[in-house]
């Protein structure tokens, strides 16, 4: 590392610090955490305080986190959420994409830049950051709600886009010329088709037995995540389609297990961790004197970014018939450009395609439209309703696809989530899908996840005590948290998570005694359920009926009720 300090240790203490600070000034401000890294890598860069310039150590760590972000996406790639919004995410995104890369190339070459630079610069604009929407999403409460499901659809339509645009401009970069772009592109293909058939192959026979030993160790399974998605990534570079599509594939490959959500959960520090060192080496990278020719290029290109994008959007889901209101709120959400649009151009400077200029004004696009965007989210509500009266012209007098969809989500609704499926667990879930209600269960118990896979029981492989597990949960439609298992803390930990979620149903809780009953009905818990005591006090009530219990029986006994 080149600085002023004396060893490599001193340097990344007085860098992390740096972007604790830094970080929570933009927290401060309601900014992602993308803009404030970013405004680190400049602080500390050559144009400010000279601290840090272009080093193999935050080379590394950028690049793996790049690797984990692809890795990622690929894992939560939920096919599940295209299919049942169909055509509406396919159109939406594809659309998106195609009107903003080719307005948005005119535009850059009126500005009177070169055709393969306006190609980049279009195309990096037509990406939305999954990462900022669906944590702003979260943040409102609003990933259920049929915008946010529309947002997340066409989301990961954008997703796969840009991992095939990767696949193209490496395929162009290894071929030098046009001529033998061809030549290249099909011999990528061809290795590409191979690696697929590989991993279906290892997907199929050996990754899920894998997986169902693996999860004995939660540590263990996160290690191999981790070694899978760099290992396939290395592959993916050494195949000629890049590091960043690798990773992508292993994300995929595990996708369909039942240990994503488990394993996505806990990824995600470390993949925000490392991503730092990707932004803080972009920001290090910029010349501040340079960039001064661009701000008014940047202005113009966020402005379209800003209004174009969320306009198209607005107009396809018109036309397909939803109301203004979720053709508004759906189309805010691509009102920035992503964290794949940096990569995109970082692609392209490695490639040599586009010079340092052109990723200083992708860069800078990207500061613009993300800080303003957060602000337009944030505040959507707001406004629509000043900006209603004039958005009728995006509403069809009959939202026929918006009502078809409210009824077809009616009936795919979830109760009760279950956590722990042990006999208790089971019991009552075999007792609440006999009564109709439709019950999603949890469990960190590989073996009882596949026993009750083979039951046709939907099963998640997950931790109570994970914060960010439940996030990954349909917490938005259950009518009821239900936690079979007893252990205290785990209990406290599930109720302080679903409250820091803004979880608004009922929860029910097990304890082992009444002192612990009565400190989880403190804790928030609607009903606390003691097995053994309930149980007994059951079969005394089968004995000799209910007329001859005490009253402090249900005050301070065996049922905890509201």
């Amino acid at each position: 590392m080149t600085s002023i300090f004396g060893d490599v240790f001193t340097e990344m203490a007085v860098l992390l610090l740096v972007a604790a600070v830094i970080g929570a000034i933009g927290l401060r401000l309601r900014q992602p955490l993308i803009v404030a890294f970013i405004a680190v890598g400049v602080i500390v860069g050559p144009s400010v305080l000279g601290w840090v310039s272009a080093n193999d150590q935050v080379d590394l760590l950028a690049k793996l986190g790049i690797a984990l972000l692809l890795f990622v996406v690929g894992l939560k790639l939920d096919l599940h959420i295209i299919r049942s919004m169909g055509s509406v995410a396919l159109a939406t995104g594809l659309g998106q994409v195609f009107f903003t890369s080719v307005v948005g190339y005119f535009i850059v070459i009126a500005l009177g830049m070169s055709p393969v630079t306006a190609l980049y610069v279009a195309v990096a604009l037509t990406f939305s950051s999954t990462i900022i929407i669906v944590k702003l999403l979260s943040d409102k409460r609003e990933v259920d709600a049929l915008h946010g499901r529309i947002a997340i659809g066409f989301l990961i339509v954008q997703d796969i886009v840009v991992v095939l645009v990767m696949i193209a401009l490496t395929a162009l970069g290894e071929a030098g010329d046009t001529a033998g772009l061809g030549r290249e592109a099909l011999a990528v293909l061809l290795k590409g088709g191979l690696f697929i058939v590989a991993i279906g192959l290892l997907m199929r026979y050996v990754l899920t037995p894998l997986l169902h030993q693996l999860a004995r160790s939660p540590e263990l399974l996160v290690l191999f995540a981790i070694a899978w998605a760099v290992a396939l990534g290395a592959a993916g570079g050494h195949l000629g389609f890049s590091k960043e599509v690798g990773a992508f594939l292993a994300g995929v490959s595990l996708a369909s297990t039942p240990y994503r959500e488990a394993i996505g959960s806990r990824l995600v520090s470390l993949r925000d961790f490392l991503l730092l060192f990707f932004f803080i080496d972009l920001g290090s990278g910029l010349n501040l004197a340079m960039l001064g020719a661009q701000v008014m290029p940047a202005i113009l290109l966020s402005l379209f970014v800003l209004i174009g994008n969320p306009l198209i959007v607005m107009i396809i889901l018109g036309v397909m018939g939803y109301r203004k209101r979720t053709s508004f709120l759906a189309g805010l959400t691509v009102a920035q450009i992503s964290e794949f649009s940096l990569i995109l151009g970082a692609l392209g400077l490695s490639l040599g395609h586009i010079d340092a200029d052109t990723m200083g004004l992708i860069t800078l696009v990207g500061l613009i439209t993300i800080s303003a965007s957060t602000y337009m989210i944030l505040y959507s509500h707001l406004l629509y309703e000043r900006l209603s009266p004039w958005l009728g012209v995006f509403e069809r007098k009959h939202a026929y696809r918006e009502e078809a969809q409210d009824r077809d989500r009616e009936q795919h609704r979830v109760d009760v989530i279950l956590f722990g499926l042990g006999r208790f667990g089971t019991g009552i879930a075999e007792e609440l899908r006999q009564r109709g209600y439709r019950v999603r269960g949890v469990d960190f118990d590989p073996n009882l996840i596949h026993r009750q896979e083979e039951n046709d029981f939907e099963v998640y492989y997950g931790d109570a005590e994970d914060p960010e597990f439940l996030t990954s949960l349909p917490l938005e439609q259950a009518r009821w948290v239900l936690s079979s298992l007893r252990e205290t803390s785990v209990n406290f930990a599930l109720l302080h998570g679903l409250r820091d979620h803004g979880y608004k149903g009922r929860v029910a809780v097990t304890a082992h005694t009444t002192a612990c009953a009565q400190q989880l009905k403190q804790a928030g818990a609607d009903l606390v359920l003691i097995p053994y005591a309930d149980a007994a006090a059951e079969a005394v009530d089968n004995l000799f009926g209910k007329r001859d219990r005490q009253p402090a029986e249900t005050e301070g006994g065996s049922r905890i009720r509201e």
